[in-house]
């Protein structure tokens, strides 16, 4: 007996997802291995019905050995010494255990799985455990994601947008953060999480374009808009949807523009200095939102194309027009996004929206601004920290101020002793201002100051380097840079992975 149990062959395991509840959705594959298999294993809770065995029973043999994996622990309390962890770690062990028995007599087992074996199922607690042992085999199924965007009629998502799965399980201020900074998403595990994920979509702004499925594809389907969800009344089968933002106009229709329509609002956001992962969560949210987009070219060419979304280019010399045209679309109900880069209060577009707000016509169309990165923080971390004691901001721009004005405030600064980031340093058209500026500082700085210089820092095209005031060769710098100047406290050092580093430090010295 001995010898015939070593000459067995060890039978296969296989993962099966049997999609989110519909038999009809379980895949051909699928039902050909439960057909063919030797044992059928699913998971249960402790009442012992079984979700994936009721999807699958419709495929099973009458002399199938049946396996039900029940869970000691689901949400309730337990004396294990180890806790809620070792009690279900204990589980998992003695589970692929039995499981493992039946494979070494050289049965195939199945382990049935809900959705995807792989996508939150319980079947990968098995895999981890068995599959170095035993020939293995995963079929894929519909995921409950997928099952709620089909019920719903409404696209995951489209082109480049992005989808993010999340667990409700997530403290509600970092799912706010996350569902922020994404087009679409599905939110996992509702049950006892619904009421914070309810408050970290609100957070996030999203809780109006949010929807509930609850059991999608089976009889007790429930669907509806996620905001008039009773807390009470939801089961841990169920999930938060955020469809596609682009395909949200061919679902619902184009924005009304009636008479009666509530006053829209003009959200002025900043871009940042040009690289994806230094836009905000919250940018990205009143992007997702807009029906229109308002912006210099350049910066408009930045946002990603939605088709339900308006769009509307100008050229960079005609902020007060610019911001009078979103505030009318505001007034006729529109949600509007004015876009800048880097930081919108800094040289940019809020103070030109705001400015022209003031005329009674806008006085009831709501502004908001959404702050970004500015071009002076992201130069200044390229370079290390110049910008760690008192500095101050300039533009060398003489477009809307007179040249003098700029003289005298770069030459107080420059008494002052403090950190310069100037930027509009030159353009096609302003070629003398820096070499201007340049004699005016070495007037109060040594020729030794360091001097950081950095173009399209965040593009492309991004480059930074380190000289000196005296150095600076003013022919080398054009729109696209920013200079920080340094303090006489400012030091450049070079490392030992022979990268120069320029901070100011924190403390000044103790006048003599």
């Amino acid at each position: 007996m001995s010898k015939m149990t070593n000459d067995v062959r060890p039978g296969r395991l296989y993962g099966v997802g049997l999609g989110p509840g519909d038999p009809e959705l379980i895949t051909i594959k699928a039902a050909r291995l439960i057909a063919a298999a030797d044992v059928i294993a699913y998971h249960a809770a402790r009442h012992g019905r079984s979700n994936a065995r009721a999807i699958a029973a419709g495929h099973l043999r009458a002399d199938h050995v049946e396996e039900a994996l029940i869970y000691p622990v689901t949400t309730e309390t337990t004396d294990h010494p180890g806790g809620y962890q070792g009690a279900i770690d204990d589980f998992y062990e003695q589970a692929a255990a039995r499981l493992a028995a039946h494979l070494d007599a050289g049965r195939d087992v199945v382990v049935l799985a809900e959705g995807d074996p792989f996508f939150y199922g319980s079947y990968m607690h098995m895999h981890k455990r068995l599959a170095h042992r035993y020939e293995t085999a995963v079929v894929p199924g519909v995921t409950s994601v997928s099952a709620a965007s089909a019920v719903l009629g409404r696209p995951l998502m489209e082109r480049d947008e992005v989808l993010t799965v999340l667990p409700g399980t997530l403290p509600p201020d970092e799912l706010a953060q996350r569902l922020a900074g994404t087009d679409s998403a599905a939110v996992m595990k509702l049950g006892r999480t619904f009421d914070g994920v309810r408050s970290a979509l609100e957070q996030a702004g999203r809780l109006d374009d949010a929807f509930y499925v609850e059991r999608a594809t089976m009889a007790e389907q429930r669907v509806g808009r996620l905001a008039e969800v009773d807390p009470a009344t939801v089961p841990y089968f169920s999930l938060a949807l955020l469809p596609s933002p682009a395909a949200t106009a061919f679902v619902d229709g184009p924005p009304a523009e009636s008479a009666e329509q509530q006053p829209g609002g003009v959200t002025v956001v900043g871009l940042g200095p040009g690289a994806r992962e230094w836009l905000t969560p919250e940018a990205r949210a009143a992007l997702a939102g807009a029906d229109d987009v308002v912006g210099y070219t350049t910066y408009v060419d930045r946002v990603p194309v939605r088709p339900r979304q308006r769009r509307h280019a100008s050229d960079n010399r005609v902020e007060a027009e610019r911001a009078a045209f979103a505030l009318d679309l505001a007034k006729q109900g529109r949600r509007v996004v004015v876009v800048s880069s880097g930081d919108p209060g800094v040289f940019a577009m809020a103070a030109a929206v705001l400015e022209v707000a003031e005329d009674p016509q806008w006085k009831d169309v709501p502004v908001r601004i959404v702050p970004g990165l500015t071009a002076a923080q992201a130069v200044a971390s390229r370079a290390g920290a110049p910008l760690g004691h008192d500095f101050c901001v300039m533009s060398l721009s003489d477009r809307l101020k007179p040249w003098s004005v700029i003289e005298k405030r770069l030459a107080g600064a420059a008494a002052a002793d403090l950190v310069i980031a100037l930027y509009n340093p030159a353009s096609q058209t302003r070629k003398e201002q820096l070499v201007r500026a340049r004699e005016l500082l070495l007037e109060h700085r040594a020729a030794s100051t360091p001097v950081v210089v950095g173009r399209d820092v965040g593009g492309p095209e991004e480059s930074v380097r380190v000289t000196t005031l005296g150095e600076l060769d003013p022919a080398t710098v054009d729109m696209r840079c920013l200079l920080i100047v340094g303090s006489s406290q400012t030091r450049a050092v070079t490392r030992g992975d022979g990268d120069t580093v320029v901070y100011t430090p924190r403390h000044y010295p103790q006048p003599a």
